[in-house]
């Protein structure tokens, strides 16, 4: 990248919901990324799936974005040892990769994006470094980390039905999460 920046972070939540509009919005920043779903969780569909990719070799629309946005492929069952040297091979012709998993041990460096919930659910000091999505009544964040803006309904309506809320404030506040030093 040059930059200091990563082109592979992957997103984890304990809410399924956030993580997968976390994952798009944090690709949505760049104007131009890869989306690669490991989890089950609230499931999306695409054309091809990471397994396909492993299986069959990369297509030519494949290895490059063909356009402005954010493109999002499923895992499709592969294992991780194979999804980690596609997602490699995928890193390297695209801008940025983001990669929505439900466990921290990958070798890229993993988001953690935590909801930030209102009194006796709030999480308690001291938390390792996270992004933070208030939920409810804003409460102050136990550990490091960029403290998102309330999601609204219509961005979340709008990343979920596949349509990218590009001049969202929400959108924009994960844009630093590309610089930030991850584990």
């Amino acid at each position: 990248m040059g930059t200091g920046r990563h082109s592979i972070l992957c997103v984890r939540s304990s809410d399924p919901v956030l993580s997968l509009a976390g994952a798009i919005g944090l690709g949505a920043t760049l104007g131009v990324a890869l989306v690669v779903d490991l989890t089950r969780e609230v499931p999306v569909r695409s054309p091809r799936t990471l397994g396909e990719i492993a299986s069959e070799g990369l297509l030519q629309a494949e290895v490059s974005p063909g356009r402005r946005g954010v493109a999002i492929i499923t895992g499709g069952g592969i294992r991780d040892e194979d999804a980690i040297e596609v997602i490699t091979r995928l890193g390297s012709h695209w801008p940025a990769v983001v990669v929505r998993v439900s466990r921290p041990d990958w070798p890229f460096p993993t988001v953690p994006v935590t909801p930030l919930l209102p009194g006796l659910l709030a999480p308690r000091a001291p938390c390792p470094p996270s992004v933070w999505q208030p939920v409810g009544r804003a409460e102050r964040p136990p550990g490091p980390g960029p403290v998102l803006p309330r999601l609204p309904g219509s961005t979340l309506r709008r990343i979920l039905t596949g349509s990218l809320p590009e001049r969202s404030r929400w959108v924009k506040a994960w844009r630093p999460v590309w610089e930030l030093p991850w584990a």
